[in-house]
């Protein structure tokens, strides 16, 4: 697998389509499985796409995040999970720069850069799913409790933290390494989809957080408000490139391998009238919701562009804008994943084929943030120009 030399932003899309080539060879069978991908993060690794999004400045390829969701698309043709993995990792690091001084954030960027640190995320704060909390001992913090909805850790060079203060009870945020004594990491994630993304329990027991590893927060309602949008993005990406992997394997099988029906004229499948009209229809509904992503996809290089100066018309036109792409998206995809065995007959629904994991990728994250609620906020905004809610710190699983 080469690694990424050039600047031109398609070439980095070519390098996620050989990745994503190589991954598909096992896909249905590591979905079966379950577990961490470990062959699969090391040749991501390898590839030089980690640094994708990360400043010049500090080494990295210095890529608008559009390019980033786009290799998160391609790859997730192929693999969800890995997609989930790859795009995660882009968030989390556009989170800890919004938070870390100008020194924490050289240090973590410039060691991701040299040393491809892969990068998961425990700091899911909803609370009653999940409570850490942290004690101050002499110069650092230890830490006690439970997270779950952990995307990445396992295999995790290092991991986005966050834990209740026991005397404030305030939200911080930090930085650990993947293996810092005290946090074990259960392999128990037993979802109906995203079956590699680790997205399990993490446990900590008396973990010490050094006080340099903390994030200090710097309160700025906008600019805190940045990151759901770019979350929110990645899983837009996830559902569509799920889709556009699932219409082009039917589309192998149709031609390749399904029957046509008995009461068909067609000598083939893939000629009989019904056939072609399904397939036409599902494209066209592919092509109507990608044109809506990648509309988003600019809205978030925008945001990006100018994070610190956003004003709140722009962040909640970018925010509306990525909603309604993930709400177009989810939907489109959970019919395209659920309609391509009419088209490839009852052969195709085997375990075997494991076809239905598009299906499923799609079905658990649409289920993670409620549609009714994203579709009250956009109406809102559209309407009456009330700003779309900004989450509490740390980011969306």
């Amino acid at each position: 697998m080469g690694v990424v030399q050039e600047r031109r932003p398609s070439y980095y899309v070519e390098i996620a389509t050989e990745l994503a080539q190589e991954f598909a060879k096992n896909a249905a069978q590591r979905d079966r499985d379950g577990g961490t991908p470990k062959h699969e993060r090391d040749l991501i690794r390898q590839s030089g796409l980690l640094k994708l999004t990360i400043s010049e400045q500090y080494g990295g390829y210095g890529q608008p995040w559009s390019v980033a969701l786009a290799v998160t698309r391609e790859l997730a043709k192929a693999d969800g999970s890995v997609a989930h993995l790859f795009g995660y990792h882009h968030a989390v690091l556009a989170n800890f720069q919004r938070l870390g001084t100008p020194e924490q954030v050289a240090f973590y960027l410039e060691g991701t850069v040299n040393k491809n640190w892969f990068w998961g995320n425990t700091s899911n704060v909803r609370k009653g799913v999940s409570r850490v909390v942290g004690n101050r001992v002499d110069n650092h913090i230890v830490l006690n409790g439970s997270k779950k909805f952990t995307t990445g850790t396992p295999d995790a060079d290092y991991v986005l933290i966050s834990w209740e203060d026991e005397k404030s009870a305030n939200t911080v945020i930090g930085v650990i390494p993947g293996g810092r004594e005290g946090l074990k990491i259960h392999d128990d994630w037993d979802g109906i989809g995203q079956r590699q993304t680790g997205s399990g329990t993490v446990t900590f027991e008396n973990v010490i957080v050094e006080l340099s590893e903390v994030l200090e927060e710097h309160p700025n309602e906008i600019k805190d408000s940045y990151n759901p949008p770019l979350t929110q993005a990645v899983l837009t990406n996830i559902y569509l490139g799920n889709a556009l992997g699932a219409l082009d394997e039917a589309k192998r099988y149709i031609v390749t391998e399904a029957r046509p029906y008995a009461l068909s004229d067609a000598d083939t499948a893939a000629e009989d009238p019904y056939i072609i009209l399904k397939y036409g229809e599902l494209w066209a509904e592919l092509k109507s919701a990608e044109s809506l992503v990648d509309l988003a996809s600019k809205h978030v290089d925008l945001a990006d562009s100018n994070r610190y100066a956003l004003s709140a018309q722009e962040r909640g036109e970018a925010a509306a804008i990525v909603t309604a792409a993930n709400v177009i998206a989810g939907r489109t995809a959970l019919d395209v994943t659920s309609r391509i065995f009419e088209l490839m007959g009852t052969r195709s629904a085997t375990v075997r084929n494991g076809f239905d994991r598009y299906w499923r990728n799609v079905r658990i994250h649409t289920l993670h943030n409620s549609v009714d609620y994203k579709l009250k906020n956009i109406g809102n905004w559209a309407l009456n120009g009330k700003q779309p809610p900004t989450p509490i710190g740390g980011l969306h699983t």
